[in-house]
C-alpha cells in the first residue's frame, strides 16, 4: 500500500486525487492532507481518509478547525507547517496540487525527503526547472506528471528514447475566446473568462487557459520534464480536448494518447506507474465521437503563449519573472481590478523591466519572484 500526502487537497486536483483514493482503498493510504484556508472541506476529508497528519497554512483557518476537531489526526497550522509536511517520514508519494510559486518550496522539501513526486503543480518547474530536476536525479527520486498533457508525454513515451523524439505536439483546447480577435476581447467579463467549453478547473487555471498562458507555462514545464528544447515544442489547437498530446519521432511516426476529459486518469496513472490499475472513468465511444480538429495558436492575439516561449528561451530567472507577473495580474483580474486584456500588458512590462540573471540560485529565484510580484502590483496602481 502507497502512504500519499495530498498538498492542496481542497482544490481541484486535490479533490480528486482523493476520487481516485477512494476508489482504491487497497491501494492506497492518505497519511497527509494539507491545505489553504479551506477549514470546513478539510475537515470532512479527515473524518473520511484519517490521516496521521492535517494542515492549514492559513492560521485563522487553521484556528477554526482547531476550535472544532478532536479527532485522532494530529492538527497543524501556518506556512511552515504545509512545507513540512511534505517531508513526513511515512510517505511514499506527495502529490503537489497547490497553485503558483508556493508550490516550490514544498517540492524542494519533498525532494530533500526522497520522496516521489506526482506533480500538478506546473510553476514548480516554470521558475526553477533545472534545479528541481538536477536535485530529482541526485536524491534518486522520480517525478511524474499529473497534467494531462504531460502525462500523455509521458505515456506516448514508453518504451522509447528520447533521442528519436522530434517533436512533442502539445495540445491546447483554445479555451473560451478561440477564434476571437483583440478587439473583441477588450471587454471580456470574468464570467466569460471562466466559461471553459471542456474543462472544469480552478479559477487560476481557467483564467490561464484563456488567455493561453496556462499553455505557456506547460511549454517551459515540458521542456525541463523531458529535456528537450523549446523548438522541439509545437502548440497544436484542438478544441475537443480529446487527445491530450502527441509525440512525433524522427521517422515521422506521431504517438497520440487519448482520452475523454477527466483529471482522475492522469492522477491515478502518476499514482500506480509502472502499473496500469482498472478504473470506471468515463471511456470513449468512437462511434458517437465527432470531428476531431487542430489548428495553429494566435499568438498575436493571445500573447501569454509568446511571452512564455520569449521568457523559456531567456531561460535563467526570466521564467520567474513572467509566472509571478501572470500571478498577479491573473489575481487582480479576478477581484475586478483590471481588464481581461490588462494581463498581457502586465506581464510584458515587467520581464521588459527586468534583467535576466542566467544561472540563478533558489535563493535568487525567490527574490525575482518577490521583486516581479511588486512591480506587477505597482502597475495596478497607475
Amino acid at each position: 500500500m502507497k502512504n500519499i500526502a495530498v498538498l492542496g487537497s481542497t482544490g481541484s486536483i486535490g479533490t480528486q486525487t482523493l476520487d481516485v483514493v477512494r476508489s482504491h482503498p487497497e491501494l492506497f493510504h492518505i497519511s497527509v492532507l494539507a491545505a489553504n484556508a479551506s477549514d470546513e472541506l478539510l475537515e470532512k476529508q479527515i473524518r473520511e481518509f484519517e490521516p496521521e497528519l492535517a494542515v492549514l497554512s492559513d492560521e485563522a483557518a487553521y484556528n477554526r478547525l482547531k476550535s472544532r476537531y478532536s479527532g485522532p489526526t494530529k492538527l497543524a497550522g501556518g506556512r511552515q507547517a504545509f512545507i513540512d509536511a511534505a517531508a513526513v517520514t511515512e510517505v511514499d508519494t506527495v502529490v503537489t496540487s497547490m497553485m503558483g510559486f508556493a508550490g516550490l518550496e514544498p517540492t524542494m522539501k519533498a525532494l530533500e525527503a526522497k520522496k516521489d513526486i506526482a506533480l500538478a503543480n506546473k510553476e514548480t518547474l516554470v521558475v526553477a526547472g533545472e534545479i528541481v530536476m538536477r536535485r530529482a536525479k541526485e536524491q534518486g527520486v522520480s517525478i511524474l506528471p499529473v497534467d494531462s498533457e504531460h502525462c500523455a508525454f509521458f505515456q506516448c513515451l514508453q518504451g522509447e528514447r528520447l533521442a528519436t523524439v522530434e517533436k512533442l505536439l502539445l495540445t491546447c483546447s483554445g479555451g473560451p475566446f478561440r477564434g476571437r480577435k483583440r478587439e473583441q476581447l477588450k471587454d471580456a467579463t470574468r464570467d466569460q473568462v471562466l466559461a471553459h467549453p471542456t474543462w472544469n478547473m480552478g479559477q487560476k487555471i481557467t483564467v490561464d487557459s484563456a488567455t493561453v498562458v496556462n499553455k505557456g507555462l506547460e511549454v517551459i514545464e515540458a521542456k525541463w520534464l523531458y529535456g528537450v528544447r523549446y523548438d522541439q515544442i509545437q502548440v497544436v489547437v484542438h478544441p475537443q480536448s480529446i487527445v491530450h498530446s502527441m509525440v512525433q519521432f524522427h521517422d515521422g511516426a506521431v504517438i497520440a494518447q487519448l482520452g475523454s476529459t477527466d483529471m482522475k486518469l492522469p492522477i491515478q496513472y502518476a499514482l500506480t506507474y509502472p502499473e496500469r490499475t482498472d478504473s470506471r472513468f468515463e471511456r470513449l465511444d468512437f462511434w458517437k465521437m465527432k470531428d476531431l480538429t487542430f489548428a495553429e495558436p494566435d499568438t498575436e492575439t493571445f500573447k501569454g503563449l509568446k511571452f512564455a516561449y520569449e521568457a523559456g528561451a531567456m531561460g535563467g530567472s526570466m521564467p520567474c519573472v513572467f509566472n509571478a507577473a501572470n500571478e498577479v495580474a491573473v489575481g487582480a483580474f479576478l477581484k475586478g481590478k483590471i481588464k481581461f486584456l490588462d494581463i498581457y500588458d502586465i506581464i510584458e512590462e515587467t520581464m521588459l523591466k527586468r534583467e535576466c540573471i542566467v544561472a540563478p540560485t533558489l535563493q535568487e529565484l525567490f527574490e525575482e519572484d518577490r521583486w516581479a510580484r511588486e512591480f506587477a502590483a505597482s502597475l495596478l496602481r497607475k
